[in-house]
């Protein structure tokens, strides 16, 4: 029956007339599951926090959809709702925006440190939005380190079974070796961790060293360290000079450039991964903290 809207009137209940029910408020309505994207990916496009963050928070009641408490997951939004985390009002999130970063030596890939070392959120550019890093780089290891405003982005291009691959400039003590070549080609393991194969190509010596180009797909926990120490050689510098279809290029240590827009949805999109392409509020580009603009940005095989 179509509800009507009527005037206000007197208070006078007709005789016989029976009164209405009174009205009690609704529980959320349930998901329209023909569209919109379930609450943690929103949530984790929005930055907020990482799906199973997210998951967590609705587990303990803090999140709202038009004001009914959540209590599970399973629940789709198109982004015209009212969300909140906490107390905070959630905005939709921004276009998916990527940047390139030349992560220096010497600085930890964390918000905090407990020991209060420098972290690469101490030395970013002010002006830019919150962001998440794509995996990390440890303090030693230096080169490109992604950074995006998107979480579920950041989490695609880390996942393993996107297969990425990650390629570094190495420097290391020892000997290389076509059999050491062919053993890390193979898959190795390390201390009962498995690793997957691990293209490297010897490039020259100098001295005691070696300098070698190492691939791979994986990028777990001080993978190239732990790989190549395993068949004696022993790493001191580790530069990432490209992570999947981005590259380090030309980029000066603690310079920040972003990928253009429309680079990073073909780029993406050859990874068969779509992004929210909707043009983000003008800002200015960002610098590094000496003042200078970042060059080009790169992908393989074009140039901005």
């Amino acid at each position: 029956m179509t509800e009507r809207r009527e005037t206000a009137r007197p208070n006078r209940k007709p005789s016989g007339a029976k009164r209405p029910a009174p009205a009690h408020k609704s529980a959320a309505a349930p998901a329209d599951w023909s569209e919109g994207e379930r609450i943690a990916k929103y949530l984790a496009r929005a930055g907020i926090a990482s799906r199973r963050e997210v998951e967590r928070l609705i587990e303990a009641g803090e999140v709202t959809v038009n004001g009914q408490k959540l209590t599970s997951p399973a629940f789709k939004v198109t982004g015209k709702e009212l969300i909140k985390v906490g107390r905070k009002t959630v905005r939709a999130p921004d276009a998916s925006r990527l940047w390139r970063y030349h992560k220096p030596a010497g600085l930890i890939t964390t918000t905090n440190d407990p020991a209060g070392r420098r972290t690469i959120f101490d030395e970013l550019p002010k002006s830019l939005p919150r962001t998440v890093t794509v995996g990390r780089l440890d303090l030693t290891t230096e080169g490109l380190l992604l950074l995006t405003n998107d979480g579920e982005l950041a989490r695609f291009l880390e996942l393993p079974k996107s297969a990425l691959e990650r390629t570094y400039r190495v420097r290391a003590k020892g000997t290389v070796t076509q059999l050491k070549i062919d053993e890390l080609a193979s898959g190795i393991t390390v201390e009962g961790v498995k690793y997957q194969p691990i293209k490297a190509v010897f490039d020259r010596e100098m001295g005691a060293n070696s300098w070698l180009t190492v691939t791979l797909t994986e990028g777990k926990n001080r993978e190239v360290r732990k790989a190549l120490e395993s068949v004696g050689l022993t790493v001191n510098r580790l530069i990432r000079v490209s992570y999947g279809p981005f590259v380090l290029a030309d980029l000066k240590p603690g310079q920040v450039d972003e990928v253009p827009s429309d680079l990073l949805e073909a780029a993406l999109a050859e990874l068969g991964h779509k992004v929210d392409s909707a043009p983000a509020k003008p800002a200015p580009a960002p610098k590094s903290r000496l003042g200078r603009r970042g060059p080009s940005t790169r992908v393989k095989g074009k140039r901005a």
